[in-house]
């Protein structure tokens, strides 16, 4: 291995200057989300966990649809900052959409009630797992990414536009491209006021 694990969670940074350009081929980005969404963990093996990745014309929609649902809500004054934002994300190579299937969640609550109010935050948890293991191997293949959360805002388009099932929640959204600017240096917490080592 070239690279250590800790190197590898080390090297993922939110990244926000990409461009519509990609070091790797699309059949590489489709591998690495199959992969991601096969092997993370989710709770009660429940595979609950979906994604969705959208290129090109597509990735330019769903930036499309977050705008102009904004561009209704914002105040006129503040829009320019947002769309600067939104443009920044649309100017990137493509996007991943991070669903949980509510279905299986809530056969999970029905099957174990005793733990039924945990499933949803496991399953939130899954797709954080989910939505790390992805951006860090992304950034092993020199894409840069961040991700954002503009729902529920733009849930119902974007199930009505990309055909979505319904019980499928969207959790997060992750752009991702070639990056153009690296980011800058990361500032820390005393490491001793965050983790307690105790024998």
């Amino acid at each position: 291995m070239s690279k250590s694990f800790l190197d590898a969670v080390k090297d993922r940074r939110s990244v926000y200057a990409i461009s519509k350009e990609s070091p790797v081929s699309d059949a590489r980005i489709k591998e690495i989300v199959e992969e991601a969404v096969l092997h993370s963990p989710t709770s009660f093996n429940s595979q609950s966990s979906r994604a969705v990745v959208l290129l090109g014309e597509q990735h330019d929609k769903l930036w499309d649809i977050t705008a102009e649902t904004l561009r209704k809500i914002v105040p006129t004054e503040q829009f320019e900052g947002t769309a600067q934002k939104l443009a920044s994300f649309k100017a990137g190579y493509g996007s991943v959409l991070f669903f949980e299937d509510q279905a299986v969640v809530k056969h999970l609550q029905e099957n174990f009630a005793l733990y039924a109010e945990n499933f949803p935050i496991w399953s939130n948890q899954s797709s954080g797992i989910l939505q790390f293991v992805v951006w860090t191997a992304f950034a092993e293949e020199g894409l840069g990414a961040s991700l954002q959360h503009y729902n529920p805002l733009i849930d119902d388009e974007v199930k009505a536009t990309f055909g979505i099932p319904a019980e499928w929640k969207l959790i997060a959204q992750l752009p991702f491209g070639k990056t153009v600017t690296a980011p800058g240096e990361k500032e820390f917490q005393p490491i001793e006021d965050r983790v307690k080592f105790i024998k």
